[in-house]
This record gives structure tokens, C-alpha cells and sequence, in this order.
């Protein structure tokens, strides 16, 4: 299996605050939108050996494009910074276009892309429950967007402590919801907003098949490797098999939000026949506490490091992880922080370790008011060890209250050593190994001088105190050389036109933009056209023309009854914006202004 290390890509800068965009004026004008000042990075993050990037929730939130607008109060399913509502076209993070580019900029330098899903709730409605919403159409009229909703999507739910006595709720919460109590969110004691009823919702299907439509939509349009599921306490298992086994995210990546400090709990959601059978990871919450801990209790026992969390009962569906956007603002739910000292020997655990390793943006990246002048070379430098060395299954060595050591069983062989006390290094002796006798093992953090086996495979080992969080060694055998091998990928991307979304449809009074995309020089657009020809005659068409920077026409083609599907291709001359445009003629008058969607396969620039 090829190593993978995710980047979590975005962090808050205050318990409800998102991140800096140009719409906060204290902020100055050279702030970036955020999938722009990503794009920039992303030859950067691929070159530093990350490999999946996980992004914030990319449709419009009910607080529109204010400082509040993580993401996670979804409004409209069909707005990813399309559409000019709640007060702005961008979201807080940008516009589709710049989205667009950025996933295509990502997908070029190898790095795969997990999108942020809150399939939980909606919020920003209308009517006095809040449970009235109407969208946008492509052409700015209100009420014709897609996927409405009504008190029919939603579970009857009200605010912890105001449930009405002997009430009944109309839309009874869904089956298989693991917190199991229709009123109150485990774990938050918060209304977090209208609670979704995929399964329970009237008609029958329209919330299932309306958030599966959706992910769908989202996926295609982007072109996403996997996904982050928000909340997954609040959210029947019955509807993200459905949601997990069709469409765009069949067979893909799924890591669910399950926050709660017991790996049986935590560990039986994603394996029991019950839940999800296997098909999701989870976040490990377990291990986090644990590492928190370490951090904050100056009694912390090292030895309970061994084999700990998720990862250490079933790595392969363990995501493990030092810090995120909510552990690291919100103290109403962890009261205290992993410190930044004691992160380096967190993420030297987890770095090292089985699971799927996961690194926040803000311990890494050197933007103001991150944590990356003091971390990013040691996360480098650990990242490198991952990808490079860390393999198989793990064997701890050595264990007692203040120190921890294991080896990975696989390839070279990993020997680790964690010392967590800051005053003290620590010299142990006669450690076994795998490595065999009279081997020379490197220390490739650079902290240890190189070491010998004996001639029964053992080693001494001295472990650095844990000065500033750098109480640690990881040893293999010398000679380990490489980097990162990163496969550059063509991105194909769809962009759907119906006057329902936010994109034209093929219009018959005028020609209307269907999408700009960055491409890079000398390689291939291609593009096919799929459209609704119902009721067509021999006169219907639709006429799609691509232009180039220049502004030019790089290439038209004419489709008529029956060429739906039909593909083109061209060599992109100069690097910049190609822009595809659409018109319909002669279209009947039961089908005026014909849906499409038009699938496009490029390569945008690495930088």
C-alpha cells in the first residue's frame, strides 16, 4: 500500500472565526481568497510529501461570505461561490472558478482531494422554524434553484431543554442514528440547525436522493479522491451506505467525524454490521485524547502508547491526527490545547505509527499566526521518515512511564524511541530488534549519533530529553535515501447547465459562459457533450466553442439530434484561461433551453 500523509487545509483563528479573506477589511488587501493562497501552495505541500488534501465544506454558508462562514451551516447544496446570495457570490473561501482551479492545481501535482461533507443539517431557512428553503436558478430568480426544502426534509428536533411535554415528532428521527436521541446531538449539547431526514423525509427519497444528487454534483465538478463526513453521530448509517455505494462516491475514500474517547465506540462505528460494516474510517478521537494528555497530565504513562487508539485496534480505518480546526479553538469542548512544545513528540508518534496520518494547516504552514516557523521543518523532516521508511505491522520494543519505544516491522524496519520527560534524556540498553546482527542504524531525525547491533540483533539507545517537545529517535538502517514521488494527474472535471443550477443552460436568445479553466501549455483539452434532445427536430442544435487567453476561438463544434456524447480534443498553444461557451438554436418549445453536461478533461500548471 503506498504511504499516504493528509493535510488538513484550512483552521479557524477563534472558536466561531474562519479563515482571513479579502472581504475582512482589518485583514489588508493582500489577503487571498483561500483556494487561491492553496493553489499557490500546492507544487509546495506535494514537494513536502503530503498526498491527500482535505478541504473546508465548499458551499455557501448561511452567514454568507462573514468571518462566522466555516462552511458547516450549509444553505444551498448548488452554491459553491456560483451564485449571489446570503449577502455575496464568493463563499469565505472564494468563487468556483478560483475552486475549480485550485482542485485542478492540486490534482496536477499529484495530490488527491477529500471534500468536507455536513450531510447533518441546514441552516440559514426561512419561516419560523427556519426550515423554508429556496435557492437561486441560474438566472438570479429566486425559488427556482434545486433541491428545495420544506419541514417534510426535517426531523421535528428542537433546542436541548424545549422539547414540548408528550410531544410527537411529525418526521421521526431516521433508523441506525448512533446517538440514538432524536432532541439532542451527542457530544455538543447544541441545536446545531434543521436536522436532515434522509430516510424519514417526505415524499419518500426526495432528502435521500436530493444529498446523494448533491455529492454527486459536488464530486464530478471537481473531480474529489474522498471525503470527510461531519458529525456522523447525528446521521443514519443507512443512508451513507446508500450514499457510499452509487454514483461519484462509490469505491471512494469516506472518513467519518465521530467524536467520543472510546475506541470500542469509536471502532464499531466504522467495523460493526450494525453501523457502517467496514466502509468508513474515523478520525481517531481515542488517540487524540491520549495525546492530549500526554501534553497536559504530568503523570501520563507512555506505556499506555502501545498500540493505542483506533490505529492501534485497526489501523487501516484509523485517521490519526495531533490537532484540528475544532480541538485547537473550541475549549467549551476540549478545555485545554496539545500545547505547541509538546506537538513535535505527538506528531512523532503518529507520523511513525500505523493509521492515516493527518497533519493541521495551522501547525504547519508558515502564514501569520501559524505554528510552521517552529514545526514545519521537524513535519518535514517526520513526513519524509513516513513516506520513506515507516511500513508494516508495529512491535513495541520497550515500554515503562516515561518512555516508549516500538519498531515497524516492514521493509527497512522503523525503531522508535518517545521520551516524554523534559528534564531528563534517557540510555536504555539491551533493546531488541528485527534488524539483525552488527547492522549500523542512522538516526534520521538527527537527533542520536548512529548505533550498531550486537551480535544478537540488540541495541542502546539514547533518547533525548523532551526539550521543546524533540524527545525522540527513529532509527533504520543508514543509507535511506528519497523523496517523494508524486504522479501528476490530468484533472476531468464536469460542468452541468440547467436552469435549476447555477450554470446556463444551452440558451436560445444568447450565449452563455459555461466555465473557465487554467490549462497547462502544450497539453490537451478534451471535451464531450451530453444534453437533453427531447422533442428535437432536424434544425435543433447546440453550438460549444472553446477560446483561448488570446481570446480567440480554439475550436466549434455543432451538435444536432443524436450526437450527444460526442467528444473533441485540442492542444492547449499557451498556458492561461480557456473559456467554453454555449448556444442552442431552433430548440422546440417544450424543451426551449436544453440541459447539459459538459465533461472536460485537462491538466492545469503545476505552479
Amino acid at each position: 500500500m503506498t504511504p499516504k500523509v493528509l493535510l488538513q487545509a484550512f483552521y479557524k483563528r477563534g472558536m466561531y472565526v474562519a479563515l482571513p479573506c479579502p472581504a475582512d477589511l482589518k485583514d489588508g488587501p493582500a489577503t487571498d481568497w483561500w483556494w487561491d493562497h492553496l493553489a499557490n501552495q500546492a507544487n509546495a505541500l506535494a514537494r513536502a510529501g503530503f498526498t491527500n488534501i482535505w478541504l473546508p465544506p465548499v458551499t455557501k454558508a448561511e452567514q454568507g461570505i462573514g468571518e462566522a462562514a466555516l462552511g458547516y451551516s450549509v444553505f444551498d447544496d448548488y452554491d459553491i461561490g456560483s451564485k449571489n446570495q446570503k449577502g455575496t457570490m464568493h463563499t469565505r473561501y472564494g468563487n468556483r472558478e478560483q475552486l475549480t482551479r485550485c482542485a485542478a492545481m492540486l490534482r496536477a501535482n499529484g495530490l488527491e482531494i477529500y471534500l468536507d461533507l455536513q450531510l447533518n443539517h441546514r441552516k440559514g431557512g426561512a419561516g419560523t422554524d427556519g426550515m423554508t428553503f429556496q435557492y437561486l436558478d441560474a438566472y438570479g430568480n429566486h425559488g427556482g434553484g434545486r433541491f428545495p426544502k420544506n419541514t417534510q426534509c426535517f426531523h421535528s428536533r428542537y433546542p436541548a431543554g424545549q422539547v414540548p411535554q408528550n410531544f410527537h415528532p411529525e418526521i421521526p428521527q431516521d433508523p441506525n442514528v448512533s446517538d440514538g436521541i432524536w432532541e439532542l446531538q451527542e457530544g455538543s449539547n447544541v441545536y446545531f440547525g434543521p436536522d436532515l431526514a434522509p430516510i424519514n423525509g417526505k415524499p419518500p427519497g426526495y432528502v435521500l436522493h436530493g444529498l446523494i444528487d448533491n455529492v454527486n454534483w459536488l464530486s464530478t465538478a471537481l473531480d474529489v479522491q474522498g471525503y470527510r463526513l461531519d458529525h456522523v453521530q447525528g446521521i443514519s448509517t443507512d443512508f451513507f451506505h446508500q450514499l457510499l455505494s452509487q454514483g461519484a462516491a462509490q469505491g471512494k475514500f469516506a472518513v467519518g467525524e465521530y467524536w467520543n474517547g472510546s475506541v470500542p465506540e469509536v471502532n464499531g462505528w466504522a467495523t460493526s454490521p450494525q453501523w457502517m460494516n467496514g466502509r468508513a474510517s474515523v478520525l481517531d478521537f481515542p488517540l487524540y485524547f491520549q495525546l492530549l494528555a500526554m501534553s497536559n497530565d504530568p503523570s501520563f504513562n507512555m506505556a499506555t502508547l502501545d498500540h493505542a487508539g483506533v490505529a492501534g485496534a485497526n489501523p487501516f480505518h484509523a485517521v490519526t491526527f495531533v490537532e484540528n480546526h475544532d480541538t485547537e479553538s473550541r475549549r467549551d469542548l476540549v478545555p485545554k490545547n496539545i500545547q505547541p512544545e509538546d506537538k513535535p513528540l505527538a506528531y512523532a508518534y503518529i507520523l511513525t505509527s500505523e493509521g492515516f496520518p493527518c497533519v493541521f494547516y495551522k501547525d504547519y504552514s508558515l502564514d501569520t499566526g501559524c505554528l510552521g516557523t517552529q514545526l514545519q521543518p521537524i513535519l518535514i523532516n517526520l513526513t519524509w521518515i513516513h513516506q520513506n521508511i515507516a511500513d508494516g505491522p508495529t512491535q513495541q520494543r520497550w515500554k515503562d512511564p516515561g518512555l516508549f519505544v516500538f519498531e515497524r516491522l516492514g521493509g527497512a524496519h522503523l525503531l522508535v524511541a518517545l521520551n516524554n520527560d523534559k528534564g531528563n534524556a534517557r540510555t536504555i540498553h539491551g533493546v531488541v530488534t528485527g534488524f539483525g546482527p552488527n547492522v549500523r542504524l542512522h538516526d534520521y531525525t538527527g537527533h542520536a549519533p548512529d548505533i550498531w547491533t550486537d551480535g544478537e540483533g540488540h541495541v542502546s539507545i539514547d533518547v533525548p530529553r523532551n526539550a521543546g517537545g524533540l524527545g525522540y529517535v527513529c532509527y533504520s538502517v543508514a543509507g535511506i535515501n528519497g523523496g517523494f514521488a508524486t504522479v501528476p494527474s490530468a484533472v476531468t472535471q464536469t460542468f452541468e447547465g440547467a436552469t435549476d443550477l447555477d450554470i446556463k443552460p444551452a440558451d436560445n436568445t444568447a450565449t452563455a459562459q459555461v466555465s473557465r479553466i487554467c490549462v497547462a501549455q502544450g497539453t490537451q483539452v478534451a471535451a464531450s457533450l451530453t444534453f437533453d434532445d427531447t422533442g428535437w427536430t432536424a434544425r435543433t442544435q447546440i453550438v460549444l466553442s472553446l477560446h483561448g487567453p488570446s481570446g480567440g476561438a480554439v475550436w466549434t463544434k455543432i451538435y444536432g439530434p443524436g450526437s450527444s456524447g460526442d467528444r473533441i480534443s485540442a492542444a492547449a498553444g499557451a498556458e492561461g484561461w480557456y473559456t467554453f461557451y454555449v448556444h442552442s438554436s431552433s430548440t422546440p418549445t417544450s424543451n426551449p433551453k436544453p440541459g447539459y453536461k459538459l465533461t472536460v478533461n485537462y491538466t492545469a500548471p503545476k505552479v
